[in-house]
């Protein structure tokens, strides 16, 4: 059968259609679920509050500072808009907006059904731990359907306007830059929080986590959600349209236009990672009594499997669909799951790492830190390896077909790594939902088995945001290994004779040694930030100890906002400077080295990236089950020095795994859509290129 434009453009808005549908379901699902309990009510009322303060505060400077972007766009791309082709311009800076628009929905959409889900699992987890995970899962998918609908949606639509895979560029990098500083912003709002609350109630105080008398208490809830829910959608919202650019522009380039097999591959396979996405949301169960760890990789499993045959079967029906292309996107995919397994071992509570950090922790804080510092930077080598066989399987299986398709192999199978993205999205959204739940529970004085099953529930969300993050840093790598292919590709089309980097090229060389030094820069500025602010909140947290009488009693109310305050007036005083940085230094890299120094930028920032927020995220998921694996009796339990010591490894992890380290991979996708987006300006004006 011949893939034809409208048979696969139909199935695309109809994978979308589906999806919107099956999520309003779930939300109204949610929302039917009872939340009787006066106190959880009020509380999550607080929450939602202060959340949507902060996103609309964070939007309204985005919006700023997306405004003036598009106007440069406008102005200086694709070319200067004084050659006189406007029109091209304004599509560029369109698609730009409209990229911004729908990263900002769908973390809206994600606080939205997080807010809503966080106090119905609570009360859910009365009666059980299924009824709790089905009202956290559920309330996590419909934020990866969402994510994924307005992705396909938002690409394909763009594509069918302008005609041109370039502009599509222009939709990822606007979906990007909103997504560098949301994850930036609400990182450090979460951590700010998070760091505060733990440092000043369980050292300090010796109080439970989620303590009513703590004031940092809800500022920390509200960060689950502005950090871990409305940040990390629009990270992988990010990730799932630069991987379709980039595949994208190389498959214009193969064609020679829009309608070629394989640009019609690319949306095929998308579609059907959607449907894959839906039918394993639908299909998740737990037992009665099961492992809610056990329960969410299964449906990965599920998933994938699902994905894999249904591309199978599409590359058997569809003429000119390559064997060769399905091998290539399914290996991604596998190595993805992979990576998530090695992640899952170095980060869950039942498997020997964390028990040893666990035992560490009764030695004191210093080796809490050495041990998971150690482990952390073993836990990189298995997926780099992933990453490296994936891009290498993928580049020599499809070399056959001609030199273009090989990058568009290492193209698809990003593609394919991230097919399931629907589902990696529910996984780790359902994390930040059921720790909501945890301190609801607790402040709700729902009794110690509602709060036991709301722990275990936490701790299964905990590892699996680890092995989240660990597939979507993956992700990002094949990604962006993929967009040094678009890069050339449109340096090319702008009259560079560029084939390669030559890392003996001084050029090349000096782009690398600058690009390297980028990421471990933009992770100290946002670490900095939860540093400086959390001091601010310690602060506040103390005088309100020492000055409202009947506080420590639990007689009098703490004062929740100025806390929220803190975290919200710090995060967005520190979110643009960071990612402003990344920016200009790569406009600065090609206007002094021109397109051969841009390409060792880009593998500089690419290496050290990915190594820097692998060993990031798996360190800090290591240090905060180990926290959890003492609280839960083990090692001393709560009160104990190690529990002490691991409360300490904790906070030191939390900005490593909620602020710097996902932040990373956002921040290396950007780096590589400015590069390609300019590439025609560094090819016409630098000064040694």
């Amino acid at each position: 059968m011949q893939p034809s434009v409208s048979l696969i453009y139909g199935l695309s808005f109809l994978a979308v259609a589906i999806a919107f549908a099956f999520a309003v379901y779930l939300h109204l699902w949610v929302k039917r679920q009872p939340m009787k309990n006066k106190t959880i009510a009020d509380v999550s009322g607080l929450i939602k509050s202060g959340a949507n303060t902060f996103m609309r505060k964070e939007y309204k400077i985005l919006a700023v500072f997306a405004g003036v972007a598009a106007v440069l766009i406008f102005v200086f791309l694709p070319q200067g808009i004084w050659k006189g082709n406007w029109i091209e311009n304004l599509g560029m800076a369109l698609s730009y907006i409209a990229g911004t628009i729908l990263s900002a929905i769908a973390g809206k959409i994600g606080i939205l059904v997080a807010t809503a889900s966080n106090g119905r699992a609570a009360e859910a987890a009365q009666k059980g731990i299924k009824p709790a995970f089905m009202v956290g899962f559920r309330g996590g998918s419909v934020m990866g359907l969402a994510v994924v609908g307005f992705s396909l949606l938002g690409v394909a639509a763009v594509l069918l306007l302008t005609g041109d895979s370039s502009i599509v560029l222009g939709f990822s990098f606007g979906a990007s830059s909103l997504a560098l500083f949301a994850k930036a912003g609400g990182g450090i709002f979460t951590k700010t929080a998070d760091v505060s609350a733990d440092l000043t109630g369980k050292v300090e105080l010796g109080i439970p986590e989620d303590d009513p008398r703590n004031p940092a208490v809800i500022a920390d809830n509200v960060g689950d959600n502005v950090g871990d829910v409305a940040g990390m959608g629009a990270d992988l919202f990010d990730s799932n349209v630069a991987s379709m650019a980039a595949a994208l522009v190389l498959a214009q380039a193969i064609d020679g236009g829009i309608k070629g097999v394989s640009t019609m591959m690319v949306f095929c396979y998308a579609a059907l990672g959607l449907l894959a996405s839906i039918l394993g949301i639908a299909t998740a169960r737990i037992g009665k009594n099961g492992n809610p760890t056990r329960a969410l990789n299964s449906s990965t499993y599920v998933t994938t499997a699902i994905y894999m045959v249904l591309t199978a079967a599409a590359t058997f029906l569809f003429e000119g669909f390559e064997w060769r292309i399905w091998a290539a996107s399914s290996m991604g995919l596998l190595v993805g799951v992979i990576i998530g397994i090695t992640t899952d071992y170095f980060t869950d509570d039942t498997k020997p790492i964390v028990k040893k950090c666990a035992r560490a922790s009764r030695s004191g804080p210093a080796f809490t830190v050495l041990s998971g510092v150690s482990y952390g930077f073993v836990s990189v080598l298995p997926a780099m390896i992933g990453i490296a066989v994936s891009a290498l399987f993928a580049y020599f299986i499809c070399a056959p077909l001609g030199a273009s398709y090989a990058l568009f192999g290492i193209a698809m199978a990003a593609v394919g790594m991230l097919s399931i993205v629907g589902m990696i999205i529910s996984n780790d959204a359902y994390g930040p939902i059921v720790d909501n739940s945890r301190g609801l529970a607790e402040m709700g004085g729902l009794g110690e088995e509602t709060i036991r099953i709301c722990d275990e529930l936490d701790s299964a969300g905990n590892t699996v945001k680890a092995v989240t993050k660990g597939f979507s840093i993956s992700a990002a790598g094949l990604t962006v290994i993929s967009l040094l292919g678009a890069f050339m590709a449109e340096a090319q089309n702008a009259g560079s004779s560029i084939t390669g980097f030559d890392i003996m090229n001084p050029l090349v060389f000096f782009g690398i040694l600058i690009g390297a030094a980028i990421p471990a820069v933009f992770s100290a500025m946002l670490m900095l930030g939860v540093d400086k602010n959390a001091q601010r909140m310690v602060a506040e947290i103390h005088r309100q100890f020492n000055e409202i009488k009947g506080l420590r009693e639990g007689k009098a109310k703490p004062e929740y906002d100025k806390c929220i305050d803190i975290a919200t007036q710090g995060a967005l005083r520190e979110l643009i400077p960071a990612g402003l940085l990344a920016i200009i230094a790569t406009i600065a890299v090609g206007f002094i080295g021109g397109v051969e120094a841009v390409g060792g930028f880009l593998l500089g920032n690419i290496v050290s990236g990915l190594l820097l927020a692998l060993f990031m995220s798996n360190a800090g998921g290591l240090w905060d089950n180990s926290k959890k694996y003492v609280e839960a009796g083990n090692e001393g339990g709560k009160g104990s020095e190690a529990h002490k010591a691991a409360v300490v490894g904790d906070t030191v992890g939390d900005p490593f795994k909620d602020t710097a380290g996902p932040s990373i991979n956002t921040l290396i996708t950007v780096v590589s859509l400015v590069a390609s987006l300019l590439a025609p300006l560094f090819v016409a004006l630098s000064i040694f290129g």
